[in-house]
């Protein structure tokens, strides 16, 4: 399977420790291609359907609902959490997710 960045992705996140994301759920991949390609593993930013409206947390439309995507919860995985490919971020959305992780991240 090969995986992009911005694909969104459903991935197996358990098992986690106090407040990390859980469960299997929709996840935006954050980690550039050639990485992707070679690494085995994967950086990516949980999605949930159930959010406070949080300066580092990107709205969007998932199958005709909010979601959002928790810049805040950032993480690497292995690639074997993956389960499978779900879509791709719309070009407005990636602009946001890359402003909203300069602004998180970055001085």
């Amino acid at each position: 399977m090969e995986i992009k960045q911005y694909q969104i992705i459903i991935v197996n996140l358990d098992p986690t420790v106090g407040k990390e994301f859980k469960k299997t759920r929709p996840c935006l991949v954050i980690s550039p291609n050639e990485m992707n390609k070679y690494l085995r593993t994967i950086t990516i930013a949980p999605i949930t359907s159930k959010s406070k409206d949080y300066f580092t947390r990107v709205r969007f439309i998932l199958e005709g609902y909010d979601n959002w995507i928790a810049i805040d919860q950032i993480r690497t995985v292995d690639s074997t959490r993956i389960i499978k490919i779900i879509g791709e971020l719309e070009a407005k959305e990636i602009k946001r997710v890359k402003t909203i992780i300069k602004e998180t991240f970055v001085d």
